[in-house]
């Protein structure tokens, strides 16, 4: 089918993952390395006359609104082209929003686009720390080499591809190809922060932060707000980009969140920031961390789990250090326990690296 559209592209090693089993595919191993959120940003496009490249990377679920009208045409939430493409694709070039990353799989969403959708996509990828070399490339062979081959589409659903042998390979700058022309609602890039850590090992950092390769593994409930937020840059802009629970109703009733940290860690010292929460906030919060050397998933009942911390009696939009109670061992996951229920924005976790 390369061959059809013009350019060819490395027929990568890649199983299809059905759009019901591709959060729980990815969501617990791996984080999106392009997110606005984390700090993805469309650096450039061939073109986006009917809908903004930009948003693709909206960490949120497409929307519709049917009979919306614009200057171009009819609204979608995604990106789109002009139809009759003369070149072998259209292509948006996105920079990661971690210092680089490693790849495991990809999510491609048509939803909404119907007969203006997607046929076929490949993904490229490149390091490099020169957005302007990139973006020179255009829809050219440059130093792009491919992390998905052709890959057809249909219209209004979710498509997801794990890579069979993910690498070491590192990426700054990913560009999605889409043949001809169409559109694409949302755009995923699963895998994992390649941190640049300082050369002091005595430095204190944010070991949960995604862009230092923190990932939220599990948790309870994530009924209104995902997991994942708990480690992204930033305050947030409102109650939507947070973590949230639903109300619970039983007596000693508890939610929680598993953070595996970048790297082994002497944890100093903790923030839990209640942004944006002012009448769903918890009660009290509460950190354990454990060192966890087993095969499988690590749960919350799982034996050497360890306060780390007092309890912290949580308020409104605000942002509730703690110091660490244990600093002289080493932990690789922290489990943050709110009680009974509610929202967190954000959990920080400085630590020192165990070198």
């Amino acid at each position: 089918m390369a061959d059809d559209y013009g350019y060819a592209t490395e027929a990568v090693p890649a199983t299809s993952v059905s759009a019901e089993y591709i959060d729980k595919t990815f969501k617990s191993t791996a984080i999106d390395l392009v997110s606005a959120t984390l700090g993805g940003e469309v650096l450039g496009f061939s073109d986006q006359w009917f809908a903004d490249a930009a948003n693709l990377i909206n960490p949120l679920p497409p929307v519709r609104k049917p009979g919306k009208m614009v200057y171009t045409g009819a609204w979608y939430d995604g990106w789109e082209t002009r139809r009759h493409n003369t070149e072998p694709f259209d292509w948006v070039v996105i920079r990661l929003g971690v210092s680089s990353g490693t790849v495991e799989g990809i999510e491609v969403d048509t939803a909404y686009f119907n007969g203006n959708h997607a046929p076929a996509i490949s993904v490229e990828g490149c390091f490099s720390q020169n957005n302007e070399e990139v973006l020179s490339w255009k829809g050219g062979r440059g130093g792009w080499e491919t992390i998905l081959g052709l890959q057809e589409c249909g219209p209004s659903q979710r498509f997801g591809w794990k890579l069979e042998n993910p690498t070491n390979k590192q990426y700054t700058h990913v560009r999605l190809n889409m043949y001809p022309d169409g559109g694409i609602a949302r755009f995923r890039l699963f895998g994992h922060a390649v941190p640049v850590f300082p050369e002091d090992t005595n430095a204190i950092i944010d070991l949960a932060a995604a862009q230092n390769g923190g990932v939220a593994v599990s948790c309870s409930d994530e009924h209104f707000g995902t997991k994942d937020n708990l480690i992204l840059p930033g305050r947030g802009k409102d109650m939507g980009d947070g973590w949230e629970t639903a109300r619970s109703r039983g007596k000693g009733h508890i939610d929680w969140t598993i953070i595996k940290l970048g790297a082994p860690a002497y944890i100093q010292n903790f923030l839990v920031d209640t942004a944006h929460f002012r009448g769903n906030y918890p009660q009290r919060v509460e950190l354990e961390a454990i060192e966890w050397k087993g095969d499988g998933e690590l749960g919350p009942d799982a034996e050497g789990w360890v306060k780390v911390a007092e309890p912290i009696k949580t308020g409104p939009d605000a942002e509730h250090p703690a110091d660490s109670l244990v600093k002289d061992k080493v932990f690789t996951h922290v489990k943050l326990i709110i009680v009974p229920d509610g929202g967190v924005k954000r959990v920080r976790v400085f630590a020192k690296r165990a070198v």
